[in-house]
């Protein structure tokens, strides 16, 4: 059974990833007590992160909420269901959006959404789904989940990471709904200040100049960081906005930093590209190191080519950054671990929410609910090093699931998409 020294507000992750909005959450003052991923090699890297949580490695379209419930071991009802359902947003002429196949994820986020009942629920999307005919599908979302008991807090928000403490452009879509018994949040206000891109990686030694990461992404090294903002990541320095558990790690750790190969003529490039600046061929942007990155974006899944997002060069050195300067870039600490390889790394950065927005968001959650957070007792041991070198295929047998998982999700969905919106339509 899961037990609790004082009372932390419950939380289910889907679509969960790596696990940048459960961070958030839990650094709210949640316990995130289960999430819930298709992707096995991202299900590693959760539990490595989150030995609390239950890590549920399956299709959202393949399991019920008293199943998640089951599964998480909890003995009160959920407080927060979270994540963000890929959709594809689509309006269909004389249809509804939501009766198109390729949205049939959304379906099934409403479906475990009205399953648990959870007091409230966070729906984060690209805010694409928030203009012209896009409107129409995110308007039938709330249709849905007003009729299976939820008020929704409107005008809806797109929310700037930047306004947040993230040193990132970054825009996504918040939709927050509260049971009819519960009290509606409000959306965070912005802060007023915002850590520039050497506030956040100025501190990190340069990757190229250690052979060790050529072959693995961590090395023990000595550095000095200087701005409250690194300090935090380092956990050097408390931040009273934290209501985490505490990892045991070595702060001397530089991890996920494996280097990436350049040729001379590229760094040439690199070199003389101008802060702020597209470099010609690459068509990478050069970080300014007093401004705010970029949107850093995950590139795609095997199923659709692998291909890996531009990943902008390094303020000062000729190199696009590693994962780690990503990581901090987005707002995670530095004992939070991604998988060794590089693509894997950026994609589960870029694909999830920056802690620190999570956080903001889970704040205006957690303020709702009438419940003040606090900093738990228990120090929590990180996971072991195996579930971050995992491929798709080691990792699929550790969390016994099928190997082509990823590729076989879109077939599997077109194909039951008939009987599975009659069984939800039942549901609701």
């Amino acid at each position: 059974m899961y037990t609790l020294e004082r009372y932390r507000p419950t939380v289910v992750d889907l679509f969960a990833g790596a696990g940048g909005l459960s961070l958030g959450f839990e650094s709210a003052g949640f316990d995130v007590v289960a999430s819930v991923e298709i992707d096995p090699v991202h299900c590693a890297v959760h539990e490595f992160n989150f030995p609390r949580t239950k890590t549920i490695c399956a299709s959202i379209a393949d399991i019920t909420g008293d199943e998640i419930i089951s599964l998480a071991d909890v003995g009160s009802e959920i407080d927060v269901v979270i994540g963000g359902a890929p959709c594809q947003g689509f309006s269909l002429i004389g249809k509804r959006a939501l009766d198109d196949p390729r949205n049939q994820l959304v379906y099934h986020y409403i479906r475990i959404v009205n399953e648990i009942q959870p007091k409230y629920f966070v729906f984060e999307n690209v805010k694409g789904i928030t203009v012209g005919e896009h409107k129409k599908f995110l308007n039938e979302m709330i249709d849905e989940f007003r009729k299976i008991g939820y008020q929704i807090l409107l005008d809806y928000k797109v929310l700037n990471a930047r306004d947040f403490g993230v040193p990132q452009d970054r825009k996504r879509l918040f939709l927050i709904g509260a049971r009819s018994d519960q009290q509606l949040p409000e959306y965070p206000v912005p802060l007023k200040t915002t850590p520039t891109v050497w506030d956040a990686i100025g501190d990190l030694p340069n990757a190229d100049d250690f052979w060790e990461l050529e072959t693995t992404d961590s090395i023990e090294v000595e550095f000095a960081s200087f701005s409250e903002y690194q300090k935090v990541r380092r956990g050097l320095l408390s931040d009273p906005s934290d209501y985490s558990y505490k990892r045991r790690w070595k702060e001397s750790m530089l991890t996920s930093s494996m280097t990436t190969k350049h040729t001379e003529l590229s760094k040439q490039r690199f070199s003389a590209t101008k802060n702020g600046d597209t470099e010609e061929i690459s068509r990478f942007l050069k970080l300014a190191p007093d401004g705010v990155c970029n949107t850093l974006r995950a590139g795609t899944n095997k199923d659709r080519g692998a291909y890996t997002s531009p990943r902008p060069i390094h303020p000062t050195f000729p190199r696009v950054i590693t994962v780690r300067e990503a990581a901090r870039l987005h707002s995670y600490p530095d004992w939070f671990r991604f998988n060794i390889t590089k693509w894997h790394g950026f994609r589960q950065i870029g694909n999830s929410v920056p802690p620190l927005l999570g956080r903001a968001v889970g704040s205006s959650v957690m303020k709702a609910l009438g419940i003040t957070p606090f900093v738990p007792s228990e120090v929590l041991n990180l996971g072991q090093e195996k579930l971050l070198t995992m491929d798709l295929s080691n990792a699929a047998r550790y969390f016994t699931v099928d190997s082509n998982v990823i590729a076989n999700r879109n077939r599997t969905l077109q194909g039951s998409f008939l009987w599975e919106k009659r069984r939800i339509s039942t549901a609701l």
